[in-house]
């Protein structure tokens, strides 16, 4: 019996490890498109014919442009996931490019189905992550400036902050064609219908007045 259960902690050890990230594709491509009927459904979206695929598929020229921060944050993220790039599907890869005005704020986030890495191609940046409540709630913050990379591990709260003067640019690749996103601030107050005050006033241990103040507010999306 003891024989029997180590080995199925080696089992499941191993499982846990194997499915840490997207899935190994089984075949060179799987261009992703809406319509299945001349398609595979491969790892949550459907193959376009093998025999369809172009050069075309593999590109993707929304970063040529730098996005709008003309919003309350002062920064823009333009995405390209899956989603917006279909000849990601099963390369367990994505980018994106963030834009900030001076003091442009890419807010508290996590990306809970990939870890990040982040280059800085112009200005000043102020970024860092917290850990989890295991680790004390540490956070690791640093000031990067061009050509620096700094690393955000998978499922934890991360934030970016131009500290200059003039506008900045990075851009992020992230370990999953879908990493996922929940913004910290729009999931517990901007959440629809929003969560009981009684639970975020104990939560928080504020008055619910705040709270009321903080439900209240319009919440921005900057992806």
């Amino acid at each position: 019996m003891m024989k029997f259960f180590q080995t199925f902690v080696i089992l499941a050890l191993a499982s846990s490890l194997a499915f840490a990230s997207d899935p190994s594709p089984l075949q060179d491509f799987c261009v992703a498109v809406n319509d299945p009927s001349s398609a595979a459904f491969v790892n949550g979206k459907f193959c376009k014919d093998p025999k369809l695929v172009m050069a075309d598929d593999f590109v993707f020229t929304k970063f040529r442009n730098p996005g709008s921060t003309s919003n309350q944050l002062g920064s823009k993220v333009t995405t390209a996931f899956v989603d917006q790039f279909p000849g990601l599907n099963t390369l367990g890869i994505a980018t994106a490019r963030l834009d900030f005005a001076p003091y442009g704020l890419n807010p508290p986030h996590i990306h809970h189905r990939g870890t990040e890495m982040l280059v800085v191609v112009e200005g000043m940046l102020h970024v860092g992550f917290v850990t989890s409540n295991q680790l004390n709630n540490t956070l690791f913050t640093k000031v990067l400036t061009k050509g620096d990379v700094f690393v955000f591990p998978q499922g934890l709260i991360h934030f970016q902050l131009n500290i200059g003067q003039t506008n900045a640019l990075a851009f992020a690749f992230l370990s999953s064609q879908n990493p996922g996103l929940i913004t910290i601030g729009n999931s517990v107050f901007g959440s629809r219908p929003p969560i009981n005050v009684d639970v975020l006033t104990k939560a928080f241990q504020v008055d619910n007045k705040l709270i009321n103040s903080l439900q209240a507010q319009n919440w921005f999306d900057n992806h």
